[in-house]
């Protein structure tokens, strides 16, 4: 199910914008439901442009696999926040998504994940990667939500405003 954004005047229209807040915030939550009760969780996550998707690593057991084995639909939200102007303006750039969420057994796709998830996270991006073994590997539950449906706003006084909050705010690109 695909919903508009209500105000035109602030719908993000640039796919390229939309895509940069899932690569530039460092969680996203997501929203679960099972025999009609909805749960919520934020998870660290990577998202990988080319396959539109965002990988996350969590525990093997817990009440989101619980949830993910009886409805693997998901609905997610990631939020850039850069409070508010001197003009009283909330500077703000959201993106909400759907998909599909699958765990992963195969480990050449776990560690293409991981290396999305740390890539995006970490300061040192190499350094950590160059610890990961595959023997632990095996044993990390790493997770896929594949985004079938993206939409995104914002509340800026304009973008190049959003684009110089954004890059004194945070330390990645």
């Amino acid at each position: 199910m695909s919903f508009h954004v209500r105000r035109k005047d602030r719908e993000i229209v640039d796919p390229e914008e939309v895509r940069q807040v899932l690569k530039t915030t460092q969680y996203v939550t997501v929203a679960f439901c099972m025999n009609n009760e909805p749960y919520l969780v934020s998870l660290s996550h990577g998202y990988d442009e080319l396959k539109n998707c965002i990988y996350f690593h969590c525990a093997p057991e817990g009440k989101k696999l619980v949830y993910l084995k009886a409805n693997s639909r998901v609905w997610g939200q990631a939020v850039l926040d850069f409070g508010v102007t001197d003009e009283c303006d909330y500077v703000y750039s959201s993106v909400h998504f759907c998909g599909k969420m699958t765990l992963l057994d195969d480990l050449s796709e776990k560690q293409h994940g991981l290396e999305v998830l740390v890539r995006q996270l970490s300061l040192d991006p190499e350094k950590k990667l160059a610890n990961i073994k595959p023997e632990k590997l095996q044993k990390t539950t790493i997770g896929r939500i594949d985004i079938e449906n993206m939409t995104g706003k914002k509340g800026s006084p304009n973008k190049e405003r959003l684009l110089d909050l954004k890059n004194s705010v945070f330390r990645r690109k």
